[in-house]
C-alpha cells in the first residue's frame, strides 16, 4: 500500500502501458540519459525520468482492447485517453481498487470511477476476497502487458522513483489477460504465471526464492520492510558474505527492520519524506544479472493477502539499466547507522 508522507509535489513522470484482452502531462523531465530501455521482449520504463507521455501514446494507439488494473488513478490525462479509445471502438475495461476487503473507503478512485462510466468505458469495482487491488498493469490488444509499480496519480509523478516493464511475451500477455478476465468477473482462481509473472496473494515464496539464491549482490527497492520472513532471509544472505544493498525512503516504522539488517551486515541507505526523490519502486536485483519489478510491498498483506503483480527479468542489459538506476540513488542517500 502506498505510504507517502507530506511530499509536496507537482507533475511529470510518466509511462507505461500495455495490457489487453479481447472481451472486456504533466511536463515530462528534459533529456534524461536513461528512460526507457528496449531489449527483447522487454522494454523498461524509470520515472521520473521519461514522463507521463509514453502511457497516454501506449493508449492512444491501442486497436482492439485495453484493459487496467490500478490502484489509484487520479489522472484526468489519462482517464480522457481511455474514454477516447472507448469512443472509436476500443474495448476498455477498467478495474479499479475500491478498499480494504470490498469495504467503501477508497474514496480517490471515485472521480475516475464516474468519469469512465459516464463516457463509453466498462469500469467495476475490484474483487472483494482480496485484501486490496494493489496490482498497476495494463494490457494491450492481448499481445503486451505493462507492470508497473507506480499508480496514476499526477500529485508523485515528479518525484518518485518508479519503474514499469513492458512485456511482450505472448505466454505472459495472455496470463496476465487470464487474471484480467478471473477478476472482472469475480472468479476467485490462481492467476498463470506465464513465463516470468509473479502473483500476489503467494508471492513470497519467489521474493525469498531470488534472495535465497544470491550469490554476490543484492540491490533493494521497496516501500515496506515489514515482512519477517523478507528481512530474515535478507540477514541471511549478508551473513554469508552477499552484499546486500537497500535504498529506501525512511520511516520509524522500518526502523527495527534496518537496525537487524544493519546489524547483520547488510547496507541500509534511506532518503526522507521530504525529499525531492521519494522511493516507491519495489525491484530485487540479483547478482547485477536478474530482477524482480512490480507492485509487492515487503508486507504479509502484500505478498499473502493483496492482488499484486511483479515480472522476472532476466536480460543484462536491462538489469545493466536497474543497477545504474539504483547506483545513482544509492550515492544520493543517507546512510543508516544502527543504535549502537
Amino acid at each position: 500500500m502506498s505510504l507517502r508522507r507530506g511530499v509536496s509535489l507537482v507533475v511529470a513522470v510518466g509511462a507505461l502501458i500495455a495490457y489487453g484482452l479481447s472481451h472486456v502531462q504533466a511536463a515530462p523531465v528534459a533529456s534524461p540519459a536513461i528512460a526507457t530501455t528496449s531489449t527483447g521482449s522487454t522494454s523498461l520504463i524509470t520515472e521520473p525520468e521519461a514522463g507521463i507521455q509514453p502511457i497516454i501514446d501506449m493508449i492512444a494507439n491501442a486497436s482492439s482492447s485495453v484493459d487496467l488494473v490500478m490502484y489509484q488513478l487520479e489522472d484526468t490525462n489519462v482517464e480522457q485517453a481511455l474514454a477516447t479509445d472507448a469512443s472509436r471502438g476500443v474495448a476498455v475495461h477498467v478495474l479499479l481498487n475500491e478498499g480494504y476487503y470490498g469495504k467503501k473507503e477508497n474514496t480517490k478512485n471515485d472521480a475516475a470511477y464516474q468519469f469512465l462510466s459516464q463516457h463509453g468505458v466498462a469500469v467495476r469495482w475490484t474483487p472483494t476476497y482480496f485484501a486490496l487491488t494493489h496490482e498497476k498493469s495494463i494490457v494491450i490488444d492481448g499481445r503486451e502487458v505493462v507492470i508497473m509499480t507506480l499508480n496514476l496519480t499526477p500529485q508523485y509523478y515528479a518525484s518518485g522513483r518508479e519503474f514499469a516493464v513492458t512485456d511482450q511475451d505472448q505466454a505472459d500477455a495472455s496470463a496476465a489477460e487470464a487474471a484480467f478476465t478471473n477478476d472482472w468477473n469475480a472468479t476467485q482462481s490462481p492467476a498463470p504465471n506465464g513465463d516470468s509473472l509473479i502473483w500476489s496473494p503467494g508471492s513470497e515464496n519467489a521474493m525469498l526464492s531470488l534472495i535465497n539464491n544470491a550469490k554476490s549482490s543484492l540491490d533493494i527497492y521497496n516501500e515496506e520492510m515489514a515482512d519477517n520472513q523478507i528481512t530474515s532471509a535478507l540477514e541471511s544472505a549478508a551473513q554469508r558474505g552477499v552484499t546486500v544493498r537497500i535504498d529506501m525512503t525512511n520511516s520509524s516504522e522500518w526502523k527495527s527492520a534496518f537496525t537487524a539488517l544493519t546489524q547483520a551486515g547488510a547496507q541500509v541507505r534511506t532518503y526522507a519524506a521530504n525529499a525531492p526523490l521519494y522511493i516507491h519502486a519495489k525491484m530485487i536485483l540479483v547478482d547485477g544479472s536478474s530482477a524482480f519489478v512490480g507492485s509487492e510491498n515487503f508486507s504479509s498483506n502484500s505478498l499473502q493477502k493483496n492482488r499484486e503483480l511483479g515480472i522476472i527479468i532476466s536480460d543484462p542489459a536491462t538489469a545493466n539499466e536497474l543497477e545504474q538506476t539504483f547506483t545513482k540513488d544509492w550515492s544520493g542517500a543517507t546512510v543508516f547507522n544502527s543504535p549502537s
